[in-house]
């Protein structure tokens, strides 16, 4: 039986600028750069340049864009030439600077070889017969970007026999594999880490350290990865100062000989999106890095086409859907500016609010002077929502006298102290770490330990916390951190 209601919603929609306004926030300075080029490459009614006050270009009314008087620049547009091409043509995407190509000229990139092209070189040059060069192949492209060969020389059998049509067993596989693993960089297609350790120890002098090395990661590994340092010096019968030698040659070599290859890393630079400046009175000085500040215009050419229809016959068809087609990009071009303006606007009340807060680190750059600020304190303090604030603290950076910290580095929980006061969870981590660097490495400290040193510092803090700050400062356990 169908019935017939009349129901009352409350529904919250974001409009299309506001959607616009907000992925515009959250973007870095890089990726702003190339948002930009990409609606330039859109939209023919958005310029660079800031020659002409947007006001005098665009105006109010949803029907008028422009004034009727001489006061765009010198050149006037026919609308006709814009009625006969099919497509919009005179837009210029560098803007109006002329003359300048410095700028536009494309760098060279330099031409680098990745890892398995090395691998591939250095396989040329052994004597293999058909068959063997296959299964190389196979074997180099079987390697993870961490030099590793994880596959099981059966399922690499397998591979070779369906995809290569090679009958292959692993016998055949493996000697293959030990010719691999004497190319460079040193411990390359190892199936585990201490076959990669061992490749390159192989490649040493066989001294007395050298052979105590080989022969811990052969029949000792476990041992050595759980530091029980005296268990392997009573196994072998060697003197502390032998096996710390065995073990300083184990700890200096490369557990990943993938990332030594040319073009197997990305770099990956930080621009900061502020630039803060002391002048030397105590003063803070806050600037937007200037690729945040593009200077984006509404087109010339565009704005005079309405004051060209105000004079036309405005019953032409084609020249209606036309003016639609300039209206609509006029008014994106007006939104996107408007946003760009706003996403400025809103970074410097942010920043400014940020640097109000940690303002005595900002002079000293010292860490312990950082106070407990949460998002919902920077919220409150500009008037904004908390997620406003933290599309802004997840993506962008600051350029200071000390260093460039990203914008979620200065935000922290507080931790109570004898005096009444909350410290900053970043000062109790600088003094946490500050407390391990300094311990006795032969008997390292337990966190039950430094949670003793803390409250005694005046820092009321628990063991799972003290537990939860080490592993967010990436620091071992006491146990793995025991030297000789």
């Amino acid at each position: 039986m169908q019935r017939l209601d009349l129901r009352q919603l409350l529904q919250q929609k974001l409009s299309p600028q506001q959607i616009q306004f907000i992925k515009l926030l959250q973007i870095p300075t890089a990726e702003l750069e190339m948002r930009i080029k990409e609606e330039l490459e859109v939209n023919p009614a958005l310029e660079e340049g800031s020659d002409e006050p947007m006001d005098d270009l665009y105006g109010d009314s949803d029907d008028d864009y422009g004034d009727s008087d001489d006061d765009y620049g010198k050149d006037d547009v026919d609308i006709n030439d814009y009625l006969n091409d099919d497509e919009i043509s005179g837009y210029k995407m560098q803007g109006d600077r002329g003359g300048d190509d410095e700028e536009d000229r494309e760098m060279p990139i330099a031409m680098t070889s990745t890892l398995t092209d090395q691998l591939l070189d250095q396989l040329g040059f052994l004597d293999l017969d058909d068959k063997q060069h296959t299964i190389g192949m196979q074997l180099i492209g079987s390697i993870d970007s961490d030099g590793y060969i994880r596959r099981e020389l059966s399922s690499i059998s397998n591979d070779l026999a369906f995809s290569q049509n090679v009958d292959a067993c692993e016998e055949e596989i493996e000697d293959v594999l030990h010719m691999i693993q004497t190319f460079d960089p040193a411990g390359i297609a190892a199936r585990d880490l201490p076959e990669c350790l061992l490749l390159q120890l192989h490649r040493r002098d066989q001294d007395e350290t050298t052979i105590l090395a080989e022969r811990i990661l052969e029949d000792a590994f476990d041992e050595f990865t759980k530091k029980h340092y005296q268990k392997i010096q009573s196994k072998f019968g060697v003197t502390e100062d032998a096996l710390k030698k065995a073990i300083d040659l184990i700890t200096k070599l490369n557990p990943k000989p993938g990332g030594s290859g040319a073009g197997s890393t990305r770099i990956q630079y930080i621009i900061p999106d502020f630039i803060l400046t002391n002048n030397n009175n105590g003063q803070l000085e806050l600037s937007l890095n200037s690729r945040n500040a593009p200077d984006l215009r509404i087109s010339r050419s565009y704005a005079d086409m309405f004051d060209a229809y105000d004079k036309s016959d405005k019953k032409d068809k084609k020249l209606k859907e036309t003016v639609t087609f300039v209206k609509q990009k006029l008014d994106a071009a007006k939104w996107f500016i408007d946003a760009i303006r706003q996403r400025q606007n809103t970074l410097l009340r942010t920043m400014e609010a940020i640097i109000k807060y940690q303002h005595d680190f900002f002079l000293e750059g010292d860490e312990s002077l950082l106070r407990p600020m949460i998002l919902k304190d920077i919220a409150e303090e500009i008037g904004m929502d908390i997620s406003t604030v933290s599309r802004v603290a997840n993506s962008k950076a600051v350029q200071t006298e000390f260093g460039i910290y990203p914008l979620k580095y200065f935000f922290s929980e507080g931790i109570a102290t004898d005096s009444g006061e909350d410290a900053s969870s970043r000062e109790v981590k600088h003094i946490l770490k500050e407390i391990i660097d300094g311990e006795n490495k032969r008997k390292p400290l337990s966190d039950e330990k430094i949670e003793q040193i803390l409250n005694e510092k005046g820092y009321n803090i628990a063991r799972r916390t003290v537990a939860k700050y080490r592993e967010q400062l990436n620091i071992p356990v006491a146990r793995l951190r025991k030297e000789l």
